[in-house]
This record gives structure tokens, C-alpha cells and sequence, in this order.
């Protein structure tokens, strides 16, 4: 018998279909963390990425039966999360959430240091906001720590061209801010 990590996507959502509930897990366990990166890559806190990712794990327990491509069950979720996590706050990215004083990793920085801070995060923001969506959504995956396969599934891109690809965005991000 072969284990449940060498069975393929699309297996998974006929055993689900059918009830099979290692398949479900085994879905749950394999596409649960790409589903947090694209919310955390949304900018969503914590409580708002999981109600996104629970959204998302329900809105396939919906649709599962109506699923035409059991295959592309991955790039599914991808879309589905970020749209619920579009419906979360009526935007392709979540507004900024204001900063906690426990989110500070120097609790007493002068006002020099907060303002030189604050123009090199205004500087990467407008750099990001000029480029091209995939990029975009690349870096922040990758940024919360998402693999390759992950940023593969959720831009329905080949897992090999993932790297290429962040090669270019890396360096016209610098180039931007460069000038």
C-alpha cells in the first residue's frame, strides 16, 4: 500500500467525495500551509488568516462534488483563499493593522530611528506596489517563509520556473529601489 504522501491530489478528492476521512486529513495536512502563506502574504493577522483558511477548507467541503479537475485541487484553495481573503476586507491586500507596542523588537527606538524606519518601509511599499501582481504576490509568499511547491500551487505556475521568477522580481525590486 502506498503511503498517503506518494498519493496523488486528485485521489485524495475522490476518497473525500467518497467519505474517506485519512484523504480528507491527508488534503487538510498537505494544503493547509500554502493556504496560511496566502493569507499572512495578504497582510491578515493571525485570527483573520485562520478565519480565511477555515473559510477556504469549508468552501470546499461545498464544492468538492462540483470540482471538474480533482488534479488542480491545489490552485483551487489558492484562489479560493484569496478571494476570502479578499471578502475580508473588500481589497486585494489587507489594510495595515496598527502596530502593538509588543510588535516592536526595540521597545524605545528614538524618533530618528523610527522615521529613517519608516521611509525605507514607504520606499519598499511603493516599490512593491509598481510591480507586476505575481511578483507581488511571490515575494510576500516567500517573504512569510512558503515553499516553492506552495507559491507553484497558489500562482498556477511549474515549480521550476518559481525560481527564475524570483530571480527577476528580486531584481527589479532592487532596481526600484535603486533609482
Amino acid at each position: 500500500m502506498r503511503s498517503e504522501v506518494d498519493v496523488t491530489a486528485g485521489e485524495l478528492v475522490v476518497r473525500a467525495r467518497e467519505g474517506d476521512a485519512s484523504a480528507w486529513n491527508t488534503l487538510v495536512a498537505r494544503y493547509t500551509p500554502m493556504l496560511w502563506s496566502i493569507a499572512r502574504s495578504r497582510g491578515l493577522d493571525g485570527p483573520t488568516a485562520e478565519d480565511a483558511v477555515q473559510a477556504t477548507w469549508l468552501r470546499l467541503v461545498q464544492r468538492i462534488d462540483t470540482l471538474w479537475e480533482p488534479e488542480s485541487v491545489g490552485g483551487w484553495l489558492a484562489t479560493v483563499c484569496r478571494n476570502e481573503c479578499h471578502a475580508l476586507f473588500g481589497t486585494s491586500f489587507a489594510a495595515p493593522r496598527p502596530r502593538r507596542p509588543q510588535d516592536d523588537v526595540d521597545p524605545a527606538p528614538g524618533p530618528e530611528s523610527r522615521s529613517i524606519d519608516r521611509d525605507r518601509l514607504e520606499r519598499l511599499a511603493a516599490a512593491l506596489r509598481a510591480m507586476p501582481e505575481r511578483c507581488r504576490t511571490m515575494l510576500r509568499m516567500l517573504a512569510v517563509s512558503a515553499t516553492y511547491t506552495e507559491v507553484s500551487a497558489a500562482l498556477d505556475l511549474p515549480v521550476g520556473s518559481v525560481g527564475p521568477i524570483r530571480a527577476r522580481c528580486l531584481r527589479r525590486l532592487r532596481g526600484s529601489l535603486d533609482e
